[in-house]
Formats: C-alpha cells, structure tokens, sequence
C-alpha cells in the first residue's frame, strides 16, 4: 500500500486566483462499473429532523455532500481550490463598486433532472424559500446580507444586498444556494426524507431503512449542464455504522473507496503497508472546538471558561490522540486561512495550573468546578471518545475541575445542543467555503447556527459588516485579528485542533486526489476508472 500525499498551494481565501475551468480529469473515464464508495456519515430522517436532505435545512458535511452531486449551483468552488467560478451561471459578478449588487446570468438550455427548463424564476425562488423557512439549523443565516431578489427574464438574476458583502461568490456556491424545483419544493414548507430533484451532476436514488439511507445511488445526469466534467457513470455512496466496518468492508473488496472518517489507527496502519490500497493525504480545513452555553449556571462566569483555556495543553492533546494527523489550533480561524491570528496562544501563553487558579480566586470561584462535556459518538468517528477522555484527564489532572464526560448519537446530540441541554458540547466544523468568514459569522453573528446566547455587538455590528466589505481579504486583517482577540478574552468557543483529510482507494480508482477539497466537499465525480498499478 502507498502513501500519496497531494501538496497543493496554501489556502488563502478569496485572494487564490480563479481557475481557467473548472473539472477535468487526471487519467479516469466515464466507462466501467459503479465506484462504491464508504462513509460513517448517517443520514436519518426523525422527528426532529424530517428533513436532512432539503437544501433550506441541510447543514452538516455529510448531508451537504449529498447534496452537491445532485442539487447545482450558480457557483461552484474550482477543482485545484481558488476563488468560485460559474456553474449553472454562464457569468456572475459584482456590477457596483460598493459589492452589494451581485447579477448572474444562466447558461442557455439549463435544465432540471426531470427535463423542467431552469429560469432565473426558479433561482429567485430557491433563495427566497430558503430565507422564508429559516429552518433552526441556521443555514439560512449564509444568505443573511440578501435584501431581495431581482429577475430580469428568464436568464438574469440580480441579488441586492443589505450590506457589501465580498465573500457572496462563495455563498452562492454553498447548497443553501441550490436551484430546486417549485414543482417538488413547497415555499414554506421543507420537503420530509430523502429524495432530492435539481440539475446537479447525478441523479439520486436512495436505499432507505428504519428511517434512514444507508446507500445513496448516483446516476450520471443525462440533462446536466455546467462546469464539472464528470468521470464515471454511477456511484454508489454506502452508509456504515463506524469506521471498522467501513474498513472491513474496503478489505473484503466491497467498497473502492475509504473517505471520512477513519480512525487514526487505521490511517497509521494504510500509510505503511502494501497492497493495491493507496492512501492519499490532503489539506484539510476542519477544525474542532468547545463550544459553551454561556448562559448555563456552570460556565456563566467568564473566568471558568478563561480557566479551561488556560489549562488546555492542545500539544499532548493531539499527540495522545491524532498524533502526526493534527494541529493545535489557537484560534477559530485555522492556520492556512488569510486571517488567523494565534489569539488564544497570545492571550494565555503555555498551560498553568496557577494562572487558573488565579483567574478562578480572582473572580471568587469555588473550586473544584463540577460539570459535563458533552460529545457526539458517531458523527466524528471513534476516536472522539478518547479525545475527550484526554480532555476530561487535562482538566481534572489540575485539581480545579471535577468533570464527566457523556456521548450521545448524532440524531440526539443535535436536537439537544440546539434546545440549550448542553452547557459545555464538543463540535467540528468543515468551513462552508475557504475564507475567515466561515469560521467567524456562523458562530458568532446573529442567528449562529449553534444558537448561542453569546451576542457580542462589536463583533456583529461592526467588525463582521467590515471584514465583508473588503474584496481583499489582507486588507480585512485588522477586523479580523479583532475578532479573534475578542473570542480569545470571553471564551464562547474553545479551539482545539484542526486536522489533515484523507482517502483511502483501490489503485484502479483514478480522480482520488480531488475525491475531497480542502472544505471537505465531496467531489464524486472526480473519480474514474484507470489501469491498475
């Protein structure tokens, strides 16, 4: 088995240059049998989530990746990364110099799935919706700087926004963004299960069981039209229980391809063995954090939460539990990103027991601080549970913390975040496009899709409408070191690590080094069949 590391340029947000099109092909074909391909992502359809798969509530990586082979965009994120170019626009831009009126015209003969012509009506529509909806997963907040929707016959839509916002490009290339179609998507209303309709690459056909997909079949879109050159015919995205039964089942040749998420173990174990598996290692975005209720009689007070930002060693944290497959992350906003600044590094320097226990005596804190860190034990794979045993050890190891941990499913987890059960929570996040502005406003501006009760007013009503306003994204530094030093002193959210991305494929498998971006979008039609070796 060989290790293939892809090296691509430095993540820069929207100053990466655009590339000259978009897709392409390192060797595939559009010939051959289905590529299988496996996931621990699940994708349940309960009471409190009806409806994973509708563009206006989908908002985790895993539903998002479903949505984006089968429900376009008029942007999309290039193959190689770089600023958004067209996709089922023929053209889009800014047409004022203050970068709130963004016009887009289609390509000529759009079409949905189904054969339905594609007009700027429909896109109006699809955007409209999703901000009347305004489900509770906060998705919709993506297109908050909307003021209206303007049509111009059937081909040009003109987006008005309420204040100059740079990083749009980069929204209109987000699921949220998706045409859908009237006939099957109400106004008000989400669409309940698992079938989906748009003009994306493929056509999807779900396997469904005791309210879940557990296979998604992708069939080559006969009507598709826009920039992605698509390698392949079908493939089948096949949904398992964790990361040792997708293992197993990459081992018994029941799946060509291994993505998200493996276990650290097992990236160890694929990166130094032969075979006819290769192992690729990517760039990747995601980060993970600790996020608090900070209206919860356990955190409310700021010096506890500064005392757990003190303690946290980020070092023997990723060494006992990701080992060479992580950073420490000392800010929400991760290393390779135009912007990130090391706020937490700089504010608290080295872990000290005695420099918590000053910030806890000095702000009359009874010690030890009893409460719980609550995690999700499927969604980010097994290794979740030891990360947060390493954290539970960090903090009680001080002798001012008396802390439980507890884990629940995914489909619970969420419910409960959202309904303010959780005081202190473990999350991650894979950015909804390359730029500071994915990791800043979904957490900290009004209608975060976490529901925080923290509301800081420079920070909404100054620092992120001025970050927006600057096309150059240097230029919006002083905004956004602000912002970071400002989530470095009140702790709302803690950073922990951000992590590396990787694939693992059979060698016949050609396309997988663009398998995944560096937003951890999956990118199905990239893969192909090839010669062996």
């Amino acid at each position: 088995m060989n290790r293939k590391t892809l090296v691509l340029p430095a993540v820069v947000g929207l100053l990466a240059p655009a590339l000259a099109a978009c897709g392409g092909s390192d060797g595939g074909s559009d010939g051959g049998g289905s590529i299988v391909v496996g996931t621990t992502d699940r994708f349940i359809a309960s009471k409190d989530a009806p409806a994973p798969l509708d563009p206006a509530y989908a908002y985790d990586v895993g539903t998002w990746n479903v949505l984006r082979q089968t429900v376009q965009t008029l942007m999309v994120q290039p193959r190689g990364e770089g600023a958004p170019v067209p996709e089922a626009a023929e053209s889009c831009g800014f047409t004022d110099n203050g970068n709130e009126r963004y016009a887009c015209k289609l390509r000529s003969d759009l079409k949905f799935s189904n054969g339905d012509a594609i007009t700027a009506a429909d896109v109006k529509f699809s955007i409209d919706r999703a901000l009347a909806i305004k489900a509770d997963s906060g998705v919709f907040a993506l297109l908050s700087t909307v003021d209206t929707v303007e049509v111009k016959g059937d081909k040009e839509v003109i987006f008005h926004l309420k204040t100059a916002d740079a990083t749009f490009p980069y929204k209109l290339s987000t699921p949220v963004a998706g045409i859908v179609n009237p006939d099957n998507y109400e106004k008000n209303k989400l669409r309940d299960g698992f079938e989906v309709d748009g003009s994306g690459p493929y056509v999807l056909e779900g396997e469904e069981k005791d309210g879940e997909l557990v296979r998604a079949v992708f069939t080559r879109n006969p009507n598709y039209k826009g920039a992605l050159k698509v390698q392949n015919n079908e493939v089948d995205m096949v949904s398992y229980e964790d990361a040792e039964a997708m293992g197993a089942a990459l081992e018994g040749g029941d799946i060509d391809v291994m993505t998200r998420s493996m276990t650290p173990e097992q990236i160890e174990k694929l990166a130094v063995a032969d075979g006819d598996v290769d192992l690729v290692e990517m760039p990747g975005l995601e980060i993970r954090y600790l996020a608090f209720n900070t209206e919860a009689p356990t955190v409310k007070t700021k010096a506890v939460r500064q005392a757990m930002a003190q303690l946290l060693n980020r070092d023997e944290l990723v060494s006992a539990v990701y080992g060479s497959q992580a950073d420490p992350l000392y800010s929400l906003v991760p290393a390779s990103i135009t912007g990130h600044s090391n706020a937490f590094f700089n504010k608290y320097g080295d872990p000290s027991v005695a420099k918590a226990k000053g910030l806890l005596e000095e702000a009359d804190v009874d010690t030890p601080v009893k409460l719980t860190l609550h995690y999700t034990t499927d969604h980010y794979g097994s290794a979740t549970k030891k990360e947060f045993e390493e954290l539970r050890r960090q903090l009680n190891g001080s002798g001012l913390f008396q802390v439980a941990i507890e884990g629940a499913p995914w489909d619970t987890f969420v419910p409960a975040e959202r309904n303010g059960e959780y005081d202190v929570f473990g999350m991650g996040w894979f950015p909804d496009f390359p730029d500071p502005d994915s990791y800043i406003a979904p957490f900290l501006d009004k209608d975060n899709f976490l529901k925080s009760p923290y509301a800081n007013n420079e920070i909404r009503e100054s620092l992120i409408p001025e970050s927006r306003g600057e096309a150059d994204r240097l230029a919006a530094a002083d905004s956004l070191n602000r912002i970071q030093d400002i989530v470095a002193e009140d702790v709302p959210l803690l950073p922990l690590w951000q992590g590396k991305q990787y694939v693992a494929a059979r060698d016949d498998v050609t396309g997988v080094s663009y398998a995944l971006n560096s937003s951890a979008t999956l990118q199905l039609w990239e893969l192909g069949r090839g010669v062996s070796g």
